[in-house]
């Protein structure tokens, strides 16, 4: 009988995360076998031009989603020979009490106490690589441990996001109600959710930039999502301030810019997604970790100091004449 046992997959909860596993994705899906995507709900517009065979939203409540893994499991019959196999992305208690309690033999990183709710847990690599090549070693050694095959080393130097027509559509046609059709553009990100060890993790000049590109003749253009517009509209108030679009179509818009500027957070990594020419701004984290995984990024300042107003000014009319 043909092994083809569908692989249940756990994505971390941050859409910056989110971008950086998708190497680990793909690899999941060169396997040939049927992929199940376990993560929040806004990531299905992300990932929507891959060929998945399920998508289950998750809440981040332990009890609700092995629930909706469990009914997604027996609705398709993903029991006896055709039983799945999990990977855990995360490194959580939760994620693995979820997979083990729906039936999901997993394999994840050793970490919070969870070995015992592993079938196949993984050590972690030391030194502590960049976060997509942790993610991709550890779905690289799960697929052998299971015998489904031998991916290839190293992590592909980009993240490869595929995206649907709609999404390029839906960023084309935002710009056209704003009037910006057929022109050149920054497209600014002023604003980083929550904050890193007690910090802040915005870069303070988004204001006066905005007026230094302006008065080169630069248009310069921000999309925040909605619990985001307030702060972006106080951080920047010059800028043209689109409506917010899904995350596949905000990838289509970063890739429509000649230039995106933005703090080390999600759109930094949905930028690198897309393969769109960036500045990221560091300031009080490390880049080695967890900065853009693009060979198209520009990465100013370093943890504990950010980068001065001149420079990122004098590099982004430099980049964006290019």
């Amino acid at each position: 009988m043909t092994d083809n046992r569908p692989i249940y997959v756990r994505l971390p909860n941050w859409i910056g995360d989110v971008c950086m596993a998708l190497p680990s994705l793909q690899l999941l899906l060169e396997t040939r076998r049927p992929v199940v995507v376990c993560a929040r709900p806004w990531a299905k517009a992300l990932l929507s031009a891959y060929a998945l065979h399920g998508f289950i939203p998750m809440t981040g409540k332990w009890r609700a989603d092995r629930r909706a893994v469990a009914a997604f499991k027996a609705m398709h019959k993903h029991t006896g020979y055709n039983s799945p196999v999990g990977l855990l992305l995360p490194d959580s208690l939760s994620s693995a009490l979820v997979f083990r309690l729906a039936g999901i033999a997993c394999a994840g990183y050793r970490d919070d106490g969870r070995s015992l709710l592993l079938r196949w847990p993984i050590n972690k690599p030391r030194p502590r690589p960049h976060a997509v090549e942790s993610w991709y070693g550890l779905t690289r050694t799960a697929i052998m441990q299971w015998r489904f095959g031998q991916p290839a080393m190293p992590a592909p130097p980009s993240l490869s996001l595929p995206l649907r027509p709609e999404a390029r559509q839906q960023a084309l046609n935002a710009l056209d109600e704003a009037g910006l059709t057929g022109r050149s553009f920054v497209l600014i990100a002023p604003t980083a959710t929550g904050l890193h060890k007690g910090q802040i993790k915005v870069w303070p000049h988004f204001a006066a930039l905005t007026q230094r590109l302006q008065a080169t003749g630069l248009t310069v253009v921000m999309c925040p999502p909605p619990n985001e517009r307030e702060a972006a509209l106080a951080n920047a108030p010059d800028a043209i301030c689109l409506p917010a679009m899904p995350l596949d179509a905000f990838v289509a818009l970063t890739q429509t810019a000649a230039l995106v500027i933005c703090n080390d957070s999600g759109v930094s990594h949905l930028a690198a997604a897309g393969d769109a020419l960036q500045i990221t701004l560091f300031g009080v984290t490390h880049r080695e970790r967890t900065g853009p995984w693009s060979e198209h990024a520009v990465c100013l300042g370093e943890m504990g100091r950010w980068p001065e107003l001149d420079n990122v000014a004098e590099k982004a009319i430099s980049l964006a004449a290019q």
